[in-house]
């Protein structure tokens, strides 16, 4: 067997809840942003809560705000079955070797307590503290993998409740997190005993050095995977950003598709474009000039070989393909 091939096998059979502390020793010194890592598009949506006395999300087009008033058997099922974009909860998802967690924070309307939820749709049942608890007690059970946290959208909160958040995200990761640094790597991390790099998409970041900014994600708002792949190969030519980054490939509808397709749900149309999609992904590589890989986000990430396709294409760094 050829040395390609021995590295191919390699990481096609990393375990997926420990696949980076499982890497070649080669790849503990690669910058992160250089590697492919699975990630996961607004990730806590597996408890999306469709229940009458939970409010529809904010962002959500005035028509089905009014319709839900009036109409919510109706509507409550159909903003659940396009709001769902993955199925596994946080746990399951770190299991299957997600590293990247795109998380979509909202205060509630009328809430008088400061508990923070996600949201896509819907508003989730679970807190945001909730869920970093069990982000928290997964690192100390894997501690060599790190992961990625993306705190974004913010919908809702006014200064003293992003104090809050900030306040939690240290309480919970203590030393684990990592500060803005120039490079980091595996190795760098490990050394370090740094599991969790916070990025936070507000002006405040700046003021704390633990956390890191926003990370550009690539989102192409495209309904259809060939108009997808076209558009991410027109913004490879421009270069890649020069820190982390997200090629998100997931898939947009709005509501005129959803109308027109009422026995559809956001899964069908995943599935249906996946093999387009990771066919794409699998023609990437990692690290170069213009990659337009670094983190990859998708929807149900647990469906077909989304995961193992991301971190198989690592191979290109060990073959010197940097």
């Amino acid at each position: 067997m050829s040395i390609v091939s021995d590295v191919q096998s390699s990481l096609k059979e990393l375990p997926l809840d420990s696949w980076m502390g499982s890497m070649p020793s080669a790849l503990w010194d690669v910058p992160l942003w250089n590697l492919a890592i699975p990630g996961s598009h607004n990730a806590i949506t597996y408890c999306l809560d469709k229940s009458d006395h939970s409010p529809v999300d904010l962002a959500q087009p005035d028509l089905l705000q009014k319709m839900d008033k009036y109409m919510k058997p109706l509507i409550r099922p159909f903003l659940h079955k396009w709001g769902v974009t993955q199925e596994l909860t946080v746990k399951e998802q770190l299991d299957c070797g997600v590293r990247y967690l795109d998380l979509r924070i909202a205060h509630r309307p009328n809430d008088t307590s400061a508990d923070l939820y996600f949201y896509h749709g819907l508003y989730t049942t679970l807190t945001v503290e909730s869920v970093l608890q069990d982000v928290r007690a997964w690192l100390d059970a894997h501690p060599k993998e790190v992961v990625i946290l993306s705190f974004s959208h913010f919908m809702g909160l006014n200064p003293d409740l992003h104090t809050g958040l900030i306040s939690t995200i240290r309480n919970i990761f203590t030393s684990k997190l990592c500060p803005t640094t120039k490079v980091v790597t595996l190795r760098s991390l490990w050394s370090l005993g740094y599991q969790v790099i916070a990025s936070y998409e507000h002006s405040i970041v700046h003021l704390h050095c633990d956390l890191w900014p926003h990370i550009p994600y690539w989102w192409a708002n495209k309904c259809k995977a060939q108009d997808l792949i076209e558009l991410f190969e027109h913004r490879k030519q421009q270069g890649r950003p020069g820190g982390f980054f997200v090629t998100g490939i997931n898939l947009t509808v709005d509501l005129r598709y959803i109308c027109s397709h009422p026995t559809e749900s956001l899964k069908d149309v995943v599935m249906f474009s996946n093999p387009a999609l990771q066919s794409w992904v699998r023609a990437q590589v990692p690290g170069s000039h213009t990659s337009s890989l670094n983190i990859v986000a998708g929807d149900f990430v647990s469906e077909s070989d989304f995961i193992t396709t991301v971190i198989t294409l690592n191979e290109h760094l060990l073959n010197g393909s940097m």
